[in-house]
């Protein structure tokens, strides 16, 4: 935050929030200025950024961002860490979770984030803001009625934060109101927002003296992004150390069999993991345990067992992000996971990934070309692709960018921040 600006002589007004799937951002406006995103989390590498995370060690306390990691590994990982709630809004089958016995819907869950999000923004300015401009993705799902369901939703959750009046705007518009600044004549802009759940795209033209919405000539989105390429990884070279290869025999039988996908597909979503831990799902890994062919296989399943029983996804997928970072800057990293009775150390390499990552990366660039289309134009007509996000770097995403546009059309804007600066801008108009 710039020297000059004394948070508690600034009044906001509205609060700018970009909550994400993986990441949250504040920021604040009043009528005629705006202020940069706030310090939410002194112990992360960028104070401005609070993981969107929650941790329920029982059904009276939480914990958020970065000390829902810290508590639940010293208490021994008992109760219940909460990720990606972003990516569920427009999911109609999921209505939310227990805590212990309490019951707590989805809206419960991320307005207890948001409403974490508001006090420490409160405590910041020494105020009480009760208006709001959230971010959204330009789709939450490419069904209407899913995306609106989605949005409510949202809203919901930002009235049980104790916000009183709720308005949202596109992130990738947001991060293009942000990106007109740098531009010295009209151009033709492309935004594409990689983050962790879904994937962006605003066409416009842009002009550096003023927005305006009709300027949008196209927003297209899709729900497939950093978290997809995680999953990738875990699909292709991890889950074989959690018995997705594993083979049995039944009793009696004469059939070789394999694990089924269906089953093992819930590993490779730390959401989905702990479906496992139900009776009937416990009682046949049990079971193929022992019909198992060979003693590899057994111990493959044992880790599977810990990892389903000692709720082990979020460290594991941990490692797995890790590797994806790492890929974006050399040709080979390895996912590392130690723990009690579990030992993961997989090496993957650049064309491995891209590999994995093939389906995820076509079904961003198919919506990245029908975005286009709806626009009108072709992509020798952009000018300019400003590029946000984390998953912006994976090198799959950057090379189906380059071969549309080349290189030299691409810029990269803060991955973090662009967003939020452009959503304060939008707040900025609401008071």
């Amino acid at each position: 935050m710039p020297d000059e600006i004394d948070p508690k002589r600034f009044r906001p007004e509205v609060y700018a929030i970009d909550f994400g799937t993986t990441n949250s951002l504040l920021a604040a406006a009043r009528s005629d200025a705006v202020h940069p995103p706030i310090p939410l989390d002194h112990t992360a590498a960028d104070a401005t950024v609070l993981r969107s995370l929650l941790y329920f060690p029982d059904s009276t306390q939480c914990f958020h961002g970065a000390a829902a990691v810290r508590e639940y590994v010293e208490r021994g990982m008992q109760g219940r860490l909460i990720r990606s709630l972003k990516k569920h809004l427009p999911s109609r089958a999921f209505i939310g979770t227990h805590v212990e016995e309490r019951p707590m819907n989805l809206e419960d869950l991320i307005g207890a984030f948001l409403v974490e999000m508001r006090a420490r923004a409160d405590r910041y300015f020494d105020a009480e803001v009760t208006k709001v401009v959230l971010g959204r993705p330009a789709r939450f799902s490419s069904d209407g009625a899913d995306d609106a369901h989605a949005q409510y939703r949202l809203e919901r959750a930002a009235k049980i934060a104790g916000f009183r009046e709720v308005a949202f705007c596109p992130e990738p518009v947001a991060a293009a109101r942000e990106f007109r600044k740098t531009l010295l004549e009209p151009r033709m802009v492309l935004v594409a927002d990689f983050g962790g759940g879904t994937s962006d795209f605003t066409v416009l033209r842009m002009r550096h003296d003023a927005y305006d919405e009709r300027d949008v000539l196209a927003i297209g989105g899709v729900s497939v992004a950093g978290d997809a390429l995680d999953s990738a990884i875990m699909r292709d070279h991890v889950a074989r150390h959690f018995g997705s290869e594993v083979s049995y025999r039944v009793p009696m039988g004469n059939n070789h069999l394999r694990m089924p996908p269906a089953l093992m597909e819930k590993i490779c979503h730390p959401a989905d993991a702990s479906l496992l831990r139900s009776r009937d799902a416990m009682r046949f890994l049990r079971d193929v345990r022992g019909w198992a062919l060979s003693g590899a296989d057994q111990r493959a399943l044992d880790q599977l067992f810990i990892l389903v029983e000692d709720c082990l996804g979020f460290q594991l997928f941990e490692a797995i992000e890790l590797a994806k970072r790492t890929l974006s800057e050399v040709s080979e990293a390895r996912v590392e996971f130690e723990y009690p009775g579990v030992e993961v150390c997989q090496p993957v390499s650049r064309p491995a990934f891209d590999h994995s990552a093939g389906p995820a990366t076509r079904a961003v660039a198919q919506e990245l070309d029908a975005t286009l289309a709806r626009a009108g134009i072709t992509a020798a007509e952009v000018d300019i692709v400003c590029c946000t996000g984390g998953t912006a770097r994976v090198p799959t995403l950057a090379a189906a960018l380059e071969d549309r546009f080349g290189p030299e059309k691409l810029t990269r804007f803060q991955a973090f921040h662009s967003v939020i600066r452009g959503l304060a801008e939008h707040a900025r108009g609401m008071c």
